[in-house]
């Protein structure tokens, strides 16, 4: 029997070259561009992106996207027709609602491609590089966040769970494989 963790996938690569609906940028809250995911789609999209976001309001000074919602934008000179902009939590020990702030970044990213109609979505390991989340747990909320999702989008046919090396697309499969042995039970 067919399980929404069907429909996910782990690849290793470069998002910014994927040909998918919507590739999902792991941004900080200003969306202006910076390290890491976030500079690379911001270069390969080209200036019109950091004008789209620029033209995004501001909900208090400096902040576009609270930490946990997410934005969208269209892709400008990407492969893909949208980013869905995200921004994850900083790791801060676990204990500061950080698994919480993780799975509404995917909740709301979902929810984005959900009301534009998007079928494909490429997720980075988001909070994973400098934000310091440990990549085996972001994995896991990931995972979660993504198999009670996509219970509920059914119109959603591929999710990507995309890592830029090979020790974090491990990471990822372990914890894909994990989820779908405990849905076998």
């Amino acid at each position: 029997m067919a399980t929404p963790l069907d429909r996910v996938r782990v690849v290793q690569g470069d998002i910014t070259r994927l040909a998918v609906d919507a590739i999902v940028n792991a941004a900080n809250q200003r969306l202006l561009g910076g390290g890491g995911v976030d500079g690379a789609i911001h270069r390969a999209a080209g200036p019109e992106l950091l004008a789209a976001c620029r033209a995004l309001p501001e909900i208090s000074p400096g902040v576009r996207c609270p930490t946990g919602e997410s934005r969208i934008t269209p892709g400008f000179r990407l492969p893909a027709r949208y980013v869905i902009h995200t921004v994850g939590p900083v790791w801060a020990g676990g204990d500061r609602g950080e698994p919480e702030k993780l799975a509404a970044c995917y909740r709301s990213a979902l929810a984005l491609a959900r009301e534009h109609g998007l079928r494909r979505i490429a997720f980075p390991a988001i909070s994973c590089g400098v934000y310091g989340y440990p990549p085996a747990q972001a994995a896991r909320v990931a995972v979660a966040t993504l198999a009670a999702e996509l219970m509920k989008a059914e119109a959603i046919d591929e999710v990507l769970l995309v890592a830029f090396d090979e020790p974090m697309a491990q990471t990822l499969q372990a914890a894909l494989d994990e989820a779908r042995a405990e849905g076998d039970d």
